[in-house]
């Protein structure tokens, strides 16, 4: 209790006490109109809605959303889990360029994540080699795009998830945690709020085992990869149970936004971090693991349908842009919306590399009707035996019916081995079964999707994913050792106070406070450092400093 007494405590004194210290990007943003955008994201799901034509789930809040929104029908997530590819959703940088592509790491899953490792108890078994659990060090001038949000006068709270590989630094967000919420903004600021759910998540196949099915199992379309069974059907219900679930908590927070009178001037994304839940969906580069739903309700009226391609690296550019923020030139991705705009993408590139404790590596590319994938090591078979995914109970039963040749043709290829390159066309092969790289009818689609994948790996896009782990590692980790971030230092003249640190990349964070806190941590108040700031006599000035991926600096406290 005392703990909380004293970060309530920490806040207020850190949002009432400094109205100096933040001048300089209110009244930069003051003379802008800028949008409030809110990010409902869900998990695990494919284009599994009935604004996608599948009506097997009821989710009238999400439909009243679509008839407002401009629907993407060509919205693809980068990796086809949730770790990587919510790396590349907040520094708009693909996975295999910044280190983040193998999925897990550590141990950063909810709220500011994991920061300290400890190597001698931390470690896990990769396929006969042992591995240590780390954060991803990623290159020194890739940032949260939060940060520039923040820095342009946005307050910005994330509802509670992160997973990024690497735990979410105190510059990122203003608020980080199950209360984050757009209603905690001064008066007047802009906003940018994220709300996760996770009850579609593969997890929440078993762990709502207790719950109703609210559909039929009778009624579920049984892909045909799958056997049609009643352990099947009654998973494949689950997970439209799951989405019905879903559909409600997007209602409720749909509500408080129309309560709040924000509606009208709000831009709204939703989306799925990834593809669906099931056996060969999830972490799959089919377009069962990577095409998602994927809408945007916008403050300009605009409704209907797009057939744009959108990468999830195209996000952080994208709601920079819409916020009227500049774009860095490091970001991989381009937006997609706004205006001014000159470029559209005409390719999507998705990353395998190791899930959990299997390692592998292939890419991919959708281009026009057709996707495209390579893959290195053609002497592994598709299927993963990942011991996670092995407790949705038609996984187990799968591998029983496998053992006891049960099996059909169709699901019995996840088990054989890769290819050297797929070739799939979307339009006419959904459930991309029929490989046709060795078709001499379309040479001219897999020459293309040969050359654009080419150009990809050519362009530097995955230069850490080209490196054996264990020695990513020691590259981000000498001697396996965490980096600590240099502690900030301080110069002070005439009451104004200027920040530095001595590792590049760190961004830095302070509070200032009319008096002493005795409790200071990491998760609570901190702002952003920009520019000089200036301070009365007597207050107190708490900082630290945090580069991504290093342990956070010492906390150096000063009196003015």
């Amino acid at each position: 209790m005392n703990r909380l007494l004293a970060l309530f405590a920490l806040i207020l004194m850190s949002c009432n006490s400094t109205p100096n210290s933040q001048s300089t990007s209110d009244s930069s943003s003051a003379s802008k109109s800028q949008p409030n955008i809110l990010w409902v994201v869900c998990e695990d799901i494919s284009p599994m809605l009935s604004f996608y034509g599948d009506t097997t789930a009821k989710t009238p809040n999400l439909d009243a959303l679509a008839k407002e929104s401009v629907v993407y029908d060509n919205a693809f997530s980068v990796v086809g889990v949730c770790g990587p590819s919510r790396s590349s959703i907040i520094t708009g940088m693909y996975p295999t360029s910044i280190g983040t592509m193998h999925m897990r790491t550590g141990l950063d899953i909810q709220s500011w994540g994991k920061r300290e490792y400890k190597t001698d108890t931390n470690r896990f078994d990769l396929e006969g080699e042992e591995v240590i659990q780390y954060s991803a060090v990623i290159p020194e001038n890739v940032k949260c795009f939060t940060e520039y949000l923040r820095n342009d006068g946005y307050f910005t709270t994330n509802n509670k998830k992160t997973d990024y590989q690497f735990a979410a630094p105190v510059t990122a967000w203003d608020q980080n945690n199950n209360n984050a919420h757009w209603r905690n903004r001064k008066d007047g600021q802009p906003f940018f709020s994220v709300f996760n759910f996770d009850v579609t998540h593969e997890s929440k196949i078993w762990k709502n085992d207790d719950k109703p099915l609210t559909v039929e199992p009778s009624t579920v379309p049984v892909p045909p990869y799958y056997q049609d069974t009643e352990t099947s059907r009654k998973d494949i219900a689950r997970v439209y149970s799951n989405i019905e679930l879903l559909d409600k908590q997007v209602g409720k927070l749909i509500a408080e936004l129309k309560a709040d009178g924000l509606y009208d001037n709000t831009i709204i994304f939703f989306y799925s971090d990834h593809g669906g839940p099931l056996p060969r969906q999830k972490r799959e580069l089919y377009e069962s693991g990577l095409h998602v739903p994927f809408m945007i309700k916008g403050i300009d009226g605009k409704k209907g349908r797009s057939s744009a391609m959108v990468s999830f690296v195209d996000l952080a550019p994208t709601v920079l842009h819409l916020a009227g923020v500049d774009i860095p030139e490091h970001l991989q991705g381009k937006p997609f919306l706004g205006e001014n705009l000159n470029q559209k993408r005409a390719a999507a590139f998705g990353t395998s590399d190791r899930f959990d404790e299997f390692t592998d590596r292939s890419r991919t590319v959708y281009f026009d009707d057709f996707i495209y994938i390579q893959n290195d090591f053609p002497d592994k078979m598709w299927y993963k035996d990942v011991g996670y995914r092995k407790q949705v109970p038609m996984m187990a039963e799968i591998l029983q019916l496998r053992d006891a040749r049960k099996l059909n043709a169709t699901q019995l290829e996840w088990f054989s081995d890769k290819p050297k390159e797929e070739l799939y066309n979307r339009k006419t092969d959904p459930h991309n079964l029929t490989n046709l790289a060795e078709n001499l009818d379309y040479k001219s689609e897999l020459e293309k999707g040969r050359n654009l994948l080419t150009e990809f790996r050519e362009n530097r896009f995955e230069d850490r994913a080209l490196q054996p782990e264990v020695e990513m590692i020691r590259s981000m980790w000498p001697n396996l050792e965490q980096p600590t971030t240099n502690a900030v230092e301080m110069v002070i003249e005439d009451e104004k106070v200027s920040l530095s640190t001595q590792t590049k990349g760190a961004s830095i964070a302070y509070i200032v406070s009319d008096k002493a806190l005795n409790d200071v941590n990491f998760d609570s108040g901190w702002q952003l450092y920009s520019k000089p700031f200036k301070v009365r006599k007597g207050q107190y000035l708490y900082t630290m400093a945090e580069r991504i991926g290093y342990k956070e600096s010492t906390i150096v406290t000063q009196q003015l």
